[in-house]
């Protein structure tokens, strides 16, 4: 076990990405950083007539197509303005603009699967101090109608991807209403181990789960976006920062209120999709293991600006089987 696996074990303040389908590494890696929070990515019905069972194939195939998110770097920016990263209002505005001009796709059938490929890097610390990284590439399916998960599931955080997308399709158009309607989605904690976050916290913490689930209606994610800019403490990065696979992406982020590091949900600058996310130390901060000296490994220094996982969803798409990809 590397020094970094076993401070993310010892920091219970530390935070860690939220998402709906996590691998069981990082689950583990979860549980142990906050013991009380977990933290932390489409046959409806059979039919014997014949015409209904050929509208379910096309509908299938039509949402399969339209969902597969692959990455095409060379589509149009939302418009010929440069892009100005000094105001997190102006950067998310302007996303919900272009998102609210793209086409509907359908819903995912009950049947249909989440298809996501997604890259991760974390930092590492070796027993003689050494810093490094470790990556790993990983592709996921989970059905739409997720619902066993859902119900016998020890993540708190999870809801299913069926959930998640009706659930954004009837928020409110007005932020205020929008950001209560996602904490209730997404709830607080209420127990000692697992305490109530301030309302920030709590609001930006539930957004980025609902901004980061695929797939989402691209009028629900423009709704999103705007309610995301009136929270206390969000900022944009003032320069382009690279997402886990490498790509270039903007970073809205706030400050945890809790210990030394800042979320950021990172989006691509030319078409505003969501990429993935990103823990990033915030200050320049010593960590010390606690235990008796001789018995425990040396302090590790974190320095501002220091990535200390991230997160991005290279592909996604709605898929009709387990196994299939786009």
């Amino acid at each position: 076990m590397d020094e970094m696996t076993r401070l993310r074990e010892f920091r219970a303040d530390a935070p860690a990405p939220d998402r709906t389908a996590l691998a069981p590494g990082r689950r583990r890696l979860v549980e142990a950083a906050a013991p009380g929070r977990p933290r932390h990515p489409w046959a409806r019905r059979r039919t014997v007539a014949v015409v209904a069972a050929a509208a379910l194939t096309v509908a299938a195939v039509l949402g399969t197509q339209l969902w597969d998110t692959a990455p095409d770097r060379s589509g149009p920016a939302s418009t010929a303005e440069p892009l100005r990263l000094t105001s997190a209002a102006e950067v998310l505005n302007r996303a919900a603009d272009a998102l609210e001009r793209l086409p509907v796709p359908p819903e995912p059938l009950d049947h249909q699967w989440i298809y996501t490929r997604t890259t991760r890097v974390s930092a590492t610390n070796g027993p003689d101090g050494t810093q490094g990284t470790d990556s790993d590439t990983a592709d996921s399916w989970v059905p739409y109608d997720n619902s066993a998960a859902a119900e016998h599931g020890k993540d708190t955080d999870y809801r299913t991807a069926r959930q998640v997308y009706r659930a954004a399709n009837a928020l409110p158009d007005d932020p205020a209403r929008l950001l209560a309607g996602i904490r209730r989605l997404y709830p607080t904690g209420h127990t000692a181990e697992n305490p109530p976050e301030g309302r920030a916290q709590h609001s930006f913490r539930a957004i980025s789960l609902v901004a980061g689930t695929y797939p989402i209606a691209p009028a629900a994610l423009a709704r999103v976006y705007r309610a995301m800019a009136t929270i206390p403490g969000v900022r944009v990065t003032g320069h382009l920062v690279k997402d886990a696979a490498g790509r270039e992406a903007i970073a809205i982020t706030r400050k945890e209120d809790v210990g030394h590091d800042q979320r950021e949900i990172l989006l691509d600058p030319r078409t505003f999709d969501y990429l993935g996310e990103r823990f990033v130390v915030a200050e320049d901060y010593t960590f010390v293991f606690p235990g008796k000296e001789g018995q425990k490994p040396p302090p590790i220094a974190f320095k501002a600006g220091q990535i200390t996982l991230s997160e991005a969803r290279v592909r996604g798409a709605v898929v009709d089987r387990k196994g299939q990809k786009p």
